[in-house]
């Protein structure tokens, strides 16, 4: 059946994609069976699929199963080399490094996940990795609360109704009516904390990046373990930084919007 009967829309499209989708964090082979049943479309279609992707190289087969290639990863680089904002953000996010001695990160909403887009991190007890194109329940982290609190009532519900694809169970899983009265005070306050929330050992604070129009586009935060930098810490010290570093972001992201072909110098924007 088809899912949109716009005539532009092409449908075996769709199919290819969910079947990539399927391959989530603790599966990362599968065989015909399972993606047939995961996707719910017919074992010959998925089949055509899989031919498909393993002759353009976006998949493998081996006794059975498939498996993706580390070729799928052009398919999310494209959206990041796309976006060359984040290269401007870099030094920011050093420079931010260098002031608090602690990890930093750009994410964008995708769905209920956040999904991180730019980063630089520093060694440290961590209970979760992080790189590019990781993918956390947006409800769970500082960087999610600050993106979610941007959003209209109903854009929130319907986000907050989409099941999470990062394969990560958070430490604490918000109530409804208890994350409306979180984000009711990160828009008030214009920043996010969370505090083991996603995982033991993990806190951070986190602050929007917004556009020329004051819409929030991303969000940049500083993340800490528990046991080596307790919260106060994060919000007398670091996050007056980090809300400089949010502004300073922000001013760039608008001029390269309003420039994006030529190559705007890190802080240009003020």
């Amino acid at each position: 059946m088809r899912r949109d009967s716009t005539p532009e829309f092409i449908e075996a499209l769709a199919r290819g994609l969910d079947v990539l989708r399927c391959f989530e964090p603790g599966r990362p082979a599968m065989t015909l069976s399972e993606l047939a049943a995961a996707t719910g479309l017919a074992r010959p279609t998925v089949r055509r699929i899989l031919i498909t992707l393993e002759q353009l190289g976006y998949v493998r087969s081996s006794d059975g199963e498939f498996s993706l290639t580390p070729r799928v990863l052009d398919l999310g680089m494209a959206y990041i080399r796309s976006q060359s904002m984040w290269d401007l953000a870099v030094p920011h996010l050093r420079e931010l490094v260098k002031q608090t001695g602690e990890s930093c990160s750009i994410a964008q909403l995708d769905g209920s996940d956040i999904v991180y887009v730019a980063r630089v991190a520093v060694p440290k007890l961590v209970t979760l990795s992080v790189t590019i194109g990781t993918r956390f329940p947006a409800p769970a982290t500082s960087l999610g609360k600050v993106l979610l609190a941007a959003l209209s009532a109903e854009e929130l519900d319907r986000r907050l109704t989409e099941h999470s694809r990062s394969g990560i169970e958070p430490a604490h899983r918000h109530e409804r009516d208890e994350l409306g009265t979180v984000l009711s005070k990160v828009r008030a306050r214009g920043w996010a904390l969370t505090d083991e929330e996603l995982a033991p050992g993990i806190r951070s604070v986190a602050a929007p990046i917004r556009d020329g129009q004051g819409a929030v586009v991303a969000a940049v935060n500083v993340n800490a373990h528990a046991a080596e930098t307790p919260v106060a810490t994060l919000t007398d010290r670091h996050l007056p930084l980090l809300l400089g570093t949010a502004s300073a972001i922000s001013a760039d992201w608008e001029a390269w919007k309003a420039h994006p072909m030529e190559v705007v110098a890190p802080g240009a924007g003020g």
